[in-house]
């Protein structure tokens, strides 16, 4: 495993609907803010729809848990009045990271709403509004973005992001960690060389795992799953497993150059932090 450079670790929230789910998140985030990582990001809702509840969490999270904390940001539904007013908020709240995405439609939302419709679009509008101001994630996809055409249509998209002005790019996650490096030495041959950070998904929960793979376009492994629906509703077998899978693959992806790991952790801490411990990344 790599241990020089150290590589960057970052955790994903989600805000919440209630006020009990957003002090639990706020607790997991104080808990994971103990290990040091290198920043937290929060995520955007369909069209923009939790706008505010994403703005009032970053701003606590970066403000009060004291960890450099990134809001996602996308253009579907938002006019670019409405995103300039929102960089400056977050610019003047000193925060110095975004992850720009298209963003997913509302639900019976055929068509992509909105003056900017497309991810590069969004990087070339934070650039031209700001500078150098922010940090710029941009997403990739190493299994292919599940609305693509074909492989080489989704390759040609990342690097349109990636030479629109982003700074590194979050994978999607995936299970297979030969996706993520024939996806790094693809886009490198493209010109690309910006760093490509792996999202990594913990496996707590089979039968929700399998549906939210199913629906992102992730391959959840005929053996894991085979594994998991072994196990039934052993959650203490579900767990243990699922922790030394994903350790394993993140063992590998350091050994093969991956500059960090990006842990989606739904609000959760036990299990990332369990992963984290088993490769030793603590400061």
């Amino acid at each position: 495993m790599s241990t020089s450079p150290r590589p960057s670790i970052s955790f994903e929230f989600f805000p919440t609907k209630t006020e009990a789910g957003h002090e639990k998140l706020i607790a997991t985030a104080r808990r994971l803010a103990e290990h040091q990582p290198d920043f937290f990001s929060c995520t955007y809702g369909a069209g923009g729809s939790t706008r505010d509840r994403t703005l009032n969490t970053v701003l606590q999270l970066d403000g009060e848990v004291k960890v450099p904390t990134a809001p996602h940001l996308s253009c579907v539904g938002d006019t670019r009045e409405e995103l300039r007013q929102l960089l400056e908020t977050y610019r003047q709240a000193g925060i110095r990271r975004i992850v720009a995405l298209r963003g997913d439609l509302p639900s019976g939302m055929g068509m992509a709403s909105g003056e900017l419709r497309y991810a590069n679009e969004l990087v070339e509008f934070i650039r031209s509004e700001t500078g150098d101001h922010f940090h710029i994630e941009v997403a990739a996809y190493p299994e292919m973005h599940p609305q693509a055409r074909n492989l080489e249509q989704d390759l040609a998209n990342f690097a349109r992001k990636a030479n629109a002005g982003a700074d590194s790019a979050i994978t999607q996650y995936f299970f297979n960690a030969d996706s993520y490096f024939y996806f790094v030495e693809r886009v490198r041959k493209l010109g690309v060389e910006i760093p490509v950070v792996p999202g990594i998904m913990p496996i707590t929960n089979y039968s929700k795992l399998a549906r939210f793979s199913d629906a992102c376009g992730a391959e959840l492994p005929r053996w894991v799953r085979k594994q998991l629906e072994a196990y039934a509703d052993d959650i203490d077998s579900i767990q243990a497993f699922g922790e030394q899978v994903i350790t394993e693959m993140c063992e590998r992806l350091l050994a093969g150059g991956a500059p960090g790991l990006h842990f989606y952790t739904l609000n959760q801490a036990e299990a990332s932090l369990a992963i984290w411990n088993n490769l030793g990344l603590s400061r």
